[in-house]
């Protein structure tokens, strides 16, 4: 038994990329039994980012699909489709994210879904809701951070309109469903009911932009303009110091003051532009240039010696290669070399939150296309020449690792 507080949850995961895995292996790292479902092909994500030490097993995608089963399923085929119907039967959770009316034609609405399991908590993550008229538009996290202002706060920032360069859309939708999720979870132990859940992506992050920056065009009739200051000043980044960078953030009087009696500048705890929270939220480029010219004259490490003395939040700017040396990420444990059985040595990352009720015990690394469809057809009851039948059809391949002819996948038509 796998252990954690989604023990005995199973998790039909019909996601690829990011957005879905992302939320499945969350909920698959504490517990749920999570199969995730592929096209003979497999999910996109094993090749688009990247090559791996063996075909189809980008290092992203071995970072978002541990702990999951992976079953290949031809879905426009009859028996694929039966298949997943069987898996849905047995099922808690349903998540996809294709677009609705691609639902729709494999016969996988929720109306068809549960007909086969009223329980199913059925959650469904595309790029626009459905009421508008961008519903059948297709989107990746790039589509959603230009339209939903992402880029423009970088505009705004800096004159250049530029994405992230990380999926952040993807990311923060995907967490956005494990809570939906887990509520819809929570409602079913009180009512016995399922429901389907909708989780577009661009309603979701023009909310989470525009609750920090419709900011003075909140109110009817307007104050100002749209942006919080604070956040999109130039300055509003990591800042030189004499060897390097330095990041710092000061809100309270506290920190403000200590911040100019570290730089020499006592007087300015007085200056009426500077001496109140409000104050300096009304000259915020004031406040950043004096602090950032004052910066430059000190190396990273003295500055963070001075300014953890005096309780500033300050840490050094850190590259993705010091980041994965940072000390304290090695006194948590955070990294662990482990096994896989195709990949060899990889690194891991541990679940940065604890529960005290404990986590999953037991640790599958990510899996090949379809290298649990034997085993989970069987537990649906398939016989060996039902499987026999639909892997000389195509509508599933046999990935097992260490099979007795060591042969490749069985994939018919794809070499």
């Amino acid at each position: 038994m796998a252990g954690g507080p989604l023990e005995g949850v199973r998790v039909i995961d019909l996601t690829s990329v990011v957005v879905g895995p992302l939320a499945t292996q969350i909920m698959a790292d504490h517990g749920a039994d999570v199969v995730k479902v592929e096209a003979p092909a497999g999910d996109i994500v094993r090749t688009l980012a990247g090559r791996g030490v063996t075909p189809g097993m980008s290092a992203k995608f071995l970072h978002l699909n541990r702990n999951k089963r992976s079953i290949a399923l031809d879905l426009k085929q009859p028996a694929g489709r039966e298949a997943l119907l069987k898996l849905i039967a047995g099922a808690d959770v349903l998540i996809w994210n294709m677009r609705p009316p691609a639902m729709a034609r494999l016969k996988l609405a929720y109306d068809d879904v549960r007909r086969v399991n009223p329980r199913i908590i059925y959650c469904g993550m595309f790029g626009f809701g459905q009421g508008g008229r961008y519903r059948d538009k297709p989107a990746y996290d790039t589509i959603i951070q230009g339209s939903a202002g992402v880029a423009a706060l970088h505009h705004m920032a800096t004159g250049e309109p530029r994405y992230l360069p990380m999926v952040i859309a993807d990311r923060t939708v995907g967490l956005i469903a494990v809570q939906m999720i887990l509520m819809a979870l929570f409602q079913r132990t009180r009512t016995g009911e399922g429901q389907s859940i909708e989780i577009p992506m661009f309603e979701n992050m023009a909310k989470a932009v525009l609750e920090e920056h419709m900011y003075l065009k909140t109110f009817e009739p307007p104050l100002g303009p749209v942006g919080d200051p604070r956040l999109i000043d130039p300055q509003a980044r990591p800042l030189p110091t004499r060897d390097g960078w330095i990041c710092i953030s000061a809100n309270t009087n506290a920190q403000a003051f200590a911040i100019f009696d570290a730089i020499g500048r006592p007087e300015l705890k007085t200056d009426p532009r500077f001496s109140s929270i409000a104050a300096r939220f009304r000259n915020t480029g004031e406040y950043f240039s004096i602090r950032a010219e004052a910066l430059k004259h000190k190396t990273t490490a003295e500055w963070i010696e001075i300014l953890d003395r005096a309780d500033v939040p300050a840490m050094p700017f850190q590259t993705l290669d010091q980041l994965m040396n940072d000390p304290h990420l090695a006194d948590v444990g955070f990294f662990r070399h482990i096994d896989h059985p195709t990949e060899g040595r990889i690194w891991n990352m541990m679940l940065p939150s604890k529960l005290s009720g404990g986590a999953r015990r037991d640790f599958r690394p990510a899996p090949k296309i379809g290298q649990d469809s034997v085993e989970l057809l069987r537990e649906l009851g398939y016989g060996d020449a039902d499987i026999d039948a639909m892997l000389d059809s195509g509508a599933t391949v046999d990935g097992r690792i260490g099979r007795a002819d060591d042969a490749p996948p069985r994939t018919p038509g794809v070499e």
